[in-house]
């Protein structure tokens, strides 16, 4: 009964059909070959006189295993087809003046986080005002619009990569173990494995739990260690869907647990068992490259279907943010700028343009789980995550070679000049120091000149809400903290931090808009730095953090930072390119990390970062890191909220700061009145126009702005 339940799974898979869909003959050349259009629809609002249109289709790719820019993708010579090629479909999505005439020049590719639609940052007002194109196009072949089989492709849809699975000799099975969890679930019903916001691609060749392992925990440090773990016998759990009316054992399910006594809001759960059918993953990195390839130089595919852009590009920027700006790096670092038909020389993109991200997407190897954000047990973090050549004796011992993420393009000569800019929530949650100082963390790392790096000090994952008002509490600032990100982790002790990305950015574009078209430089990188004093222990008094009311003592202390974790993944897994075969689920902790954080002021704002005018100006204190409230797992109350940023607002007088022991000046020290605080947005705002990170007209918008805000004036509560 059990080997008939396993061949209904693998009949019944989308991986089966996905397999024999992806079978098609064609050309054999490694590139794409066909693109079909699903829908065409006009832009709503056009910017500047210019009207915009949007096409969403589908791009059929060719790869050839032997060509030397896809050697490195991971089982590539377990997918091919029988004529010897990796075929692959991946969706996109354009977005172009409806009058090509009116076309700048300039592409900026941009990558899907996690296969969502189209985000408003890419088709905003003043790219589309100077008439610059863009194309989204798919990279992930596990999230779920990808692992479904797909036949169209809407301009709001989810983007979708359709890729073979590994497989054997003659089509045999490749199995491995992969391990999955459930994170603040409780009550009788099944819950799926999760990985973020996808569900965990893998799924188990046996529904017999003896063939598995789960284990409870009441919870886990930051340093991934275990507490209260428990494993729960086979008879107590079901790979099965449930509820109250359907109870268990359930009917049988292989994406569900279904739990004898129900799930523990107060635990979290962990399940090894073994898989088969391996995506292979690293197929995305060559699809990217060639989506980007085909829409920048082609006139046509094979079948004679034209460019929608044919002949209007005459550079490109590659550009993502959080995950899909961590691919970036990854995609870099792996030699994909090179195009997969050019020789040396042969660049795809000018520029890329990573935001808040300051790791490489675990992509490219067998199990991976790419959803991550490196939580416990999360790759991403293995190799060099700095630029140019630099040993890792850390990790390495003496086996260390110099190693950076731009040792292949130097080599081919496709380097693109790269901005790369974080806020403080990378450094405390997202594991960011090590690309700044090595993991010894022992001096500054240089940076070549085609890199800029800028720092957004003291600002949350992307940047809050911006404004003035929203920094005030009973005015803006909401009395309950935000909600910490990920798997349900629950709410945050402290609000939501208000520093906003948005203006720096908009400076940071035309920067980049000028240095790739005109070879204008950007203004130089600025970020905190050993050298200049402004880095230190992740700890409270490493960083001079003080001791502010609403926290405690201790706070931010050894449970406030995720360290950048050294895991055994096994003998075949490659760390320096975060490639091969990971063996072992989980994988075991061979060592913690020495982690720095940004040394802050009197009022616990960072130091070192580009201006920004609430930060010059501000109102309260602005953290990259937040407290859990209570009831998330896998932390307890009091640790880091993930990558959630909090703010504790300055008192408005005198008499309330010491009637709160607050050692931080009031609004009323500070500014005086009304009109000293808009004085003193408008001196920020000149200095960082000044300084090339605030255009001139967004510096206007932050002064009217102020000066229509509540700051000390009588509706700011007392």
């Amino acid at each position: 009964m059990k080997n008939k339940t396993v061949l209904t799974l693998l009949a019944n898979s989308a991986v089966v059909s996905l397999v024999a869909m992806l079978g098609f003959a064609g050309p054999a050349q490694a590139r794409v070959t066909r693109i079909v259009i699903d829908e065409t629809r006009a832009f709503a609002l056009p910017a500047n006189g210019v009207a915009y249109e949007q096409i969403a289709g589908r791009a059929f790719g060719e790869l050839d295993p032997k060509a030397a820019g896809n050697r490195i993708i991971q089982d590539i010579e377990l997918a091919k087809s029988a004529d010897g090629q990796v075929r692959y479909v991946a969706s996109f999505v354009l977005t172009k003046p409806q009058d090509m005439t009116k076309a700048s020049g300039l592409l900026w590719h941009d990558v899907p986080n996690r296969g969502t639609a189209l985000p408003n940052y890419t088709v905003q007002a003043p790219e589309r005002a100077m008439g610059d194109i863009n194309l989204m196009s798919a990279w992930q072949g596990d999230n779920s619009g990808a692992t479904a089989v797909r036949s169209t492709m809407a301009v709001t849809g989810t983007h979708f990569l359709q890729l073979p699975v590994a497989k054997g000799q003659g089509g045999a099975l490749i199995t491995g173990d992969v391990f999955g969890r459930i994170v603040n679930r409780s009550g009788p019903a099944s819950q799926p494995l999760i990985v973020q916001t996808n569900p965990v691609p893998y799924k188990p060749i046996s529904l017999d739990t003896k063939n598995a392992t789960l284990v409870s925990r009441r919870g886990e440090s930051t340093r991934g260690e275990s507490i209260g773990e428990t494993l729960i016998s086979p008879a107590d759990w079901a790979w099965a869907k449930c509820d109250a009316s359907n109870p268990f054992p359930g009917t049988p399910d292989a994406t569900q647990i279904c739990l004898k006594n129900g799930f523990d809001a107060e635990k979290l759960y962990q399940v090894v068992f073994k898989a088969a059918d391996p995506y292979v993953l690293g197929v995305g990195f060559a699809a990217w490259r060639d989506m980007g390839h085909f829409f920048k130089t082609a006139q046509m595919d094979d079948s004679g279907t034209p460019n929608p852009v044919a002949k209007a590009v005459t550079h490109s920027i590659g550009r993502g943010i959080s995950q899909s700006g961590n691919f970036l790096r990854g995609w870099l670092h792996l030699g994909f700028n090179q195009a997969e038909l050019g020789g040396v020389g042969a660049k795809v993109h000018d520029g890329l343009w990573p935001i808040i991200a300051g790791r490489r997407v675990a992509l490219n190897f067998r199990w991976a789980q790419p959803d991550g954000v490196l939580e416990l047990y999360q790759a991403g973090s293995e190799g060099p995550q700095w630029w140019l050549p630099h040993a890792d004796p850390l990790r390495d011992g003496s086996n260390a070679k110099a190693a950076g993420i731009l040792d292949r393009c130097r080599a081919s000569d496709t380097c693109p000049n790269i901005i790369e800019h974080f806020g403080s929530a990378e450094v405390w949650a997202l594991k960011l120091t090590p690309e700044w100082v090595g993991t010894d963390a022992k001096a500054d790392l240089p940076l070549p000149a085609n890199v800029r790096r800028y720092y957004i000090a003291s600002s949350g994952h992307g940047g809050g809400v911006g404004g003035f008002d929203s920094s005030l509490p009973g005015v803006g600032l909401p009395a309950t903290g935000a909600m910490c990100p990920g798997n349900n982790y629950g709410q945050a002790l402290l609000p939501a931090n208000p520093m906003p990305h948005t203006e720096t950015v908009n400076a940071l574009r035309v920067h980049f808009r000028n240095w790739v078209m005109k070879g204008n430089a950007p203004p130089p990188s600025r970020w905190p730095r050993l050298a200049e004093g402004n880095l230190g222990p992740a700890s409270k008094a490493g960083i001079g953090f003080p001791t502010l009311p609403g926290l405690r003592a201790a706070a931010p202390e050894r449970d406030f930072i995720m360290p950048v974790i050294d895991y055994d993944w096994g003998s075949g897994f490659n760390k320096v390119d975060g490639s091969g075969i990971a063996s072992l689920a989980p994988p075991p902790i061979l060592q913690v990390l020495p982690m720095l954080a940004p040394q802050v002021d009197a009022d616990g704002n960072e130091r070192g970062g580009v201006p920004v005018v609430l930060a010059d100006a501000p109102l309260g204190t602005y953290l990259g890191w937040n407290i859990t409230a209570g009831g998330a797992r896998p932390f307890h109350q009091g640790q880091i909220c993930n990558y959630a940023g909090g703010m504790v607002p300055f008192a408005k007088t005198a008499q309330e700061r010491q009637s709160k022991g607050d050692p931080r000046l009031s609004l009323e020290e500070r500014y005086g009145t009304h009109a000293g605080y808009v004085d003193a947005v408008r001196k920020a705002a000149s200095h960082a126009v000044a300084q090339g990170f605030l255009l001139q007209a967004d510096a206007e918008a932050l002064i009217k702005a102020a000066d229509a805000s509540a700051v000390l004036t009588s509706a700011l509560p007392k």
